[in-house]
């Protein structure tokens, strides 16, 4: 049911209340603003019994609610949500709070969405806008999304999220990594590969393994694949060869409209946030050797929140 907006705010009551006590009646002042006359005395009644803080808006919330989790469960829920920084399915398979319940509690008590916080330390740091929008192919393989995320290789002993921001860790600057990813757009099964460039040749070579990856993990056949307009994908004639030879069709999203290949650009934000920046590594190589544990997890531990359930799970719903 839709919130009711009150007809008068805060400084109407007041004057409601103030002209009343000039010794005027009513009526007359409720017709002046616009409102009833049952409106108006209530008003009236209750800046009598509370005074002036009884003309603010009161809070619809019950006097009593007995069914409401306890304050234990709502510890272990904000706990969870401060140590795994992970959404509420992810919390309520920890905890055995329902997921509905797990996104009650830390809207209760203002805990930010997971995209609004610094994935190192989980203070916020912006906001974010989000559709209800919702598309998605009706089989594996039928789409899948690529993409490459650019990354600042981490020189040895750490980098400035290891040792904060200063003039000697700013001039050890050694170059990018260049994350080459792949999701398919109905199970959100994603593989990821580190190269040195983006070049037609390595995208290529990571495309011809990204659908040998699906195919062993159940995806037998991909039918298209989707990507931005980088020259890479567009221009290149090796990556143009692997697409052939695969025998799938190839589609661009519009120019300037990067949401069209979103999913792939969402799990790039997953990425970052819970494998590249979700600890200070102290070397490029460490950082590298994390990323096929992650991928695991994200393939068979993490439930996804567009479907309820892990990507591999998703393949073989059986």
């Amino acid at each position: 049911m839709p919130q009711v907006i009150p007809r008068l705010s805060p400084f109407g009551r007041a004057l409601i209340v103030e002209r009343v006590a000039q010794g005027r009646p009513v009526a007359h002042v409720a017709a002046e603003l616009g409102v009833s006359r049952q409106t108006a005395y209530r008003w009236v009644r209750r800046y009598r019994l509370g005074g002036s803080d009884a003309l603010f808006d009161r809070s619809s919330r019950p006097r009593r609610s007995p069914n409401r989790t306890t304050h234990h469960r709502e510890a272990a829920v904000l706990a969870a949500r401060e140590q795994l920084r992970q959404g509420p399915l992810r919390i309520a398979a920890v905890t055995g709070v329902p997921a509905r319940t797990v996104s009650r509690i830390l809207v209760r008590h203002g805990v930010p969405r997971l995209e609004w916080c610094d994935p190192v330390t989980g203070e916020l740091i912006r906001a974010s806008r989000a559709t209800t929008n919702r598309y998605e192919r009706e089989r594996p393989g039928e789409l899948v999304h690529i993409d490459v995320k650019k990354l600042g290789r981490i020189p040895d002993g750490g980098g400035w999220r290891a040792h904060g921001r200063s003039e000697e860790v700013r001039g050890r600057g050694i170059g990018f990594d260049y994350v080459h990813t792949a999701v398919d757009d109905h199970t959100r099964l994603a593989y990821a590969e580190i190269h040195p460039d983006e070049r037609g040749v390595t995208a290529a070579g990571f495309l011809i393994r990204a659908v040998n990856y699906f195919a062993s993990h159940g995806i037998t056949r991909v039918e298209g694949i989707i990507s931005d307009n980088a020259f890479a994908y567009r221009k290149s004639h090796d990556f143009g060869s692997a697409v052939a030879a695969l025998g799938l069709k190839q589609l661009f999203i519009k120019p300037h409209c990067p949401w069209q290949n979103g999913k792939v650009e969402r799990f790039n934000r997953t990425l970052a946030q819970e494998w590249a920046y979700r600890q200070p590594f102290t070397s490029n190589s460490e950082r590298a050797a994390a990323l096929a544990p992650f991928l695991e997890h994200y393939n068979t531990d993490r439930i996804h929140t567009a479907h309820g359930q892990t990507p591999a799970s998703r393949v073989s719903p059986t």
